[in-house]
């Protein structure tokens, strides 16, 4: 039982439980901004739904409904997600300065001072 319990109670477990939980309303919110769009799109358009349309017989409003979906999917979620979020953690997480990490300055300063220390 204790071993159930560590598996259950593990943070990368709990963390991945959350985020797919997450990702799936999410994923909710961003489907029905798309439909909002294509409904836009159909305003001005005429019609959202190209599926019907088959000039000389090709089927290919499917493809173009389906392509068109994926471009607003794609800004949506470029325009909503990812660049505030890039915005964000700029903002609040810099990148470190150019030069040495910490640790490897902290060992650098140690050994010059054991050979100053020798050379005394």
């Amino acid at each position: 039982m204790t071993g159930f319990k560590n598996f259950i109670m593990r943070g990368n477990l709990v963390e991945l439980a959350v985020a797919f939980i997450m990702a799936t309303a999410f994923g909710a919110v961003v489907t029905a901004t798309v439909a909002l769009f294509m409904d836009l799109i159909g305003k001005v358009g005429g019609q959202p739904d190209f599926s019907s349309w088959a000039p000389g017989g090709i089927s290919v409003g499917t493809w173009i409904t389906s392509v068109i979906s994926f471009i607003v999917l794609s800004a949506v979620v470029y325009f909503v997600i990812v660049a505030p979020y890039t915005k964000a953690k700029a903002a609040y997480f810099p990148d470190e300065e150019e030069g040495a990490p910490a640790d490897v300055a902290l060992l650098t300063e140690i050994r010059d001072l054991l050979k100053a220390q020798n050379q005394a």
